[in-house]
């Protein structure tokens, strides 16, 4: 399996994502700066979390816009499997890979502390190492993952199944409580229409070794790695 980990300016997660890659694959992942023009065949493009450009206008707004994204979007459309975490999830929002927008957090605060998510959709090939309602405990660190669509948009994510996970109670119960950022329907990550594009605003990286104290992001590397081959 090869892998590739997109590099904006002011990415600050991209050694993170190389890292839990790493102990997936066995192997190093390509890491890709975002002026390139081209990807190499790979099997799995991420797109990492920071604040690429200073989130300046919009967060992820102006990295939509970099040289590499023509060549992300190409490959999406052909099925190669698109992970976006928290700036690459808004990254992927601002270049139309997934519907709506992130805004700013609720309380207008930046947040950084474990938050528990539903595991919605485990018949994915991100979610796949999960069971359907599974709780798992897992790092946040945005300004803006405050997730806005309109009612159409929501319903439709609704209905096809496409929302990945949601903020919930450690009990899985969801609740406005639990919501750490003023989400629409506490949605923390969801899929493109053909299931090979997911965005989520928690970092499954920061929770993948025990080193950390946490691997319940793990899994969805893990499974990623066994999906896809070798």
């Amino acid at each position: 399996m090869k892998a590739a980990v997109i590099v904006f300016p002011a990415s600050n997660c991209d050694r993170d994502i190389q890292v839990a890659l790493r102990q997936s694959m066995g192997e190093e992942p390509i890491m890709v700066w975002h002026r390139e023009g081209t990807l190499p065949k790979v099997d799995l493009i991420v797109l990492p979390g920071g604040f690429s450009y200073g989130d300046y206008l919009r967060a992820g707004a102006m990295a939509a816009h970099s040289p590499i994204m023509r060549e992300v979007v190409a490959r999406a459309g052909r099925g190669v499997p698109v992970l976006g975490v928290c700036n690459g999830f808004q990254i992927l929002a601002e270049a139309g890979l997934l519907p709506g927008v992130l805004m700013r957090n609720a309380t207008l605060k930046f947040v950084c502390r474990d938050v528990h998510l539903k595991v919605e959709a485990a018949n994915s090939i991100f979610t796949g190492g999960y069971r359907p309602q599974q709780v798992l405990r897992i790092p946040i660190a945005h300004a803006d993952g405050n997730y806005f669509a309109d009612d159409r948009t929501l319903d439709e994510l609704e209905d096809e199944g496409r929302i990945a996970f949601r903020y919930c109670e450690p009990d899985g119960r969801i609740s406005s409580e639990a919501n750490p950022n003023g989400a629409q329907r506490n949605i923390a990550g969801i899929f493109n229409k053909d299931r090979n594009v997911l965005g989520l605003m928690p970092h499954p990286e920061r929770a993948a070794d025990p080193a950390l104290g946490n691997t319940d992001g793990r899994a969805l590397f893990d499974h990623l790695v066994a999906s896809l081959g070798p």
